[in-house]
């Protein structure tokens, strides 16, 4: 098996003669048709990042700082790993996230917890109905100067003035507020008597929603969800996880919470997520999924017609290609396979695929789409998919 070099990341690749190897950037080598083959190295190490010597630094302590955030966060929250990983998914890759769970299930005490340990600026919100957009943007107000006597304008900030928003049940409050809220999460910005005003930089909306009572809120429409990044499902602990909640949450110890990162180290990381590259194949596998969901365009596998209503839009396949380079990041790589993809497909597609009636009535949701498309997008790229484009 000669080694071979991958022409889109540079890793050396032993690739059988007369057959093909899928690299880990997630492009495919043959030895019949990549020209370029380097003589093995013995003093190399097995993992050729295509990166400068800064970012290699950046991504070591990225990593470091990701286990010391996981470890900081376990002293307060028990289990729930793929929530608080997916939480810190959308934060290194700039996004916000709508967590929805039972009351209960410590959503709060999460995001409360992340930002301690991030050594950001918190802020929580509690949605009401009679909640008004100056309440979370802020106001001007009338204000003289006892020097001169002369009055003016001074603006007040609102909650929404901080790096992490904690929106407690957010579809309680009317839509003219909402509408406030998707403009910071969209323009990461506020209009104040037509004065814009720049919200800090990192800015994240972490928002929760009750899915069981539904009396008396405002659905957040679907350009809204569609602003969120990830749509988290929080459910229940396991009994060993509930165990040790009732034993932690019982007893005087109170944790400490330390900090890891600082906002310029998120900052940084977020650059650094952006630089990741990926495989034009990556991207097209991507693509795959957001495309089978739109009933509309060409040839849907046939469970799509029966359950879908509307698909997925483009901004769904760029949140899971830049979800991915987060994953990746977080795990060591500089680079983003097709496994990165499908781990991040569930909180991206579940709140952008509309399920009709059939869907409801014989239980199928969003998640179960996701699986089985899964299931049928093949991930080499010379194969096609059955009833697709």
């Amino acid at each position: 098996m000669p080694p071979v070099q991958c022409h889109n990341c540079g890793l050396i690749i032993q690739v059988p003669d007369g057959g093909r190897r899928l690299c880990g950037c997630g492009t495919w080598l043959s030895a019949d048709e990549v020209p370029v083959v380097v003589e093995a190295d013995t003093s190399a190490t097995p993992d050729r990042w295509p990166a400068g010597d800064g970012d290699l630094a950046a991504i070591e302590r990225l990593n470091e700082g990701y286990r010391r955030i996981r470890k900081e966060l376990s002293k307060a929250v028990v289990g729930q790993q793929r929530v608080l990983e997916e939480l810190l998914i959308a934060v290194f890759a700039r996004g916000h996230c709508l967590l929805v769970g039972v009351p209960g299930l410590a959503k709060t005490l999460m995001i409360r917890t992340l930002a301690d340990s991030l050594n950001l600026s918190f802020s929580r919100i509690q949605f009401t109905p009679d909640l008004m957009p100056s309440d979370i943007t802020g106001t001007e107000v009338l204000q003289e100067d006892r020097a001169t006597g002369q009055r003016m304008f001074k603006f007040l900030h609102g909650p929404l003035f901080a790096n992490v928003i904690l929106a407690d049940e957010v579809n309680r409050t009317p839509p003219k507020t909402q509408a406030a809220l998707l403009e910071a999460m969209q323009e990461r910005q506020v209009t104040v008597g037509g004065t814009r005003h720049a919200l800090p930089d990192p800015f994240f909306v972490l928002a929760t929603q009750n899915p069981i009572e539904q009396e008396g809120t405002y659905p957040l429409p679907e350009a809204q969800q569609d602003r969120f990044m990830f749509h988290i499902l929080v459910d229940y602990p396991e009994e060993e996880e509930e165990y040790r909640i009732v034993e932690m949450t019982t007893a005087a110890h109170a944790p400490l919470i330390e900090r890891v990162l600082s906002a310029s180290d998120i900052l940084e990381i977020q650059e650094i997520v952006r630089k990741v590259p990926v495989a034009p194949y990556v991207i097209r596998y991507a693509m795959k999924f957001t495309r089978l969901t739109r009933k509309e365009k060409g040839e849907v596998p046939d469970f799509i017609r029966t359950y879908v209503t509307w698909g997925a839009g483009p901004r769904a396949t760029q949140f899971l290609v830049l979800t991915a380079k987060a994953r990746a990041v977080l795990h060591g790589r500089y680079y983003v396979s097709c496994e990165d993809i499908r781990a991040v497909a569930a909180p991206v597609l579940r709140h952008r695929i509309l399920t009709n009636f059939n869907a409801e009535a014989e239980g199928i949701k969003p998640d179960d789409l996701v699986r089985r498309l899964a299931d049928l997008i093949p991930r080499d790229p010379q194969e096609s998919v059955v009833g697709s484009p």
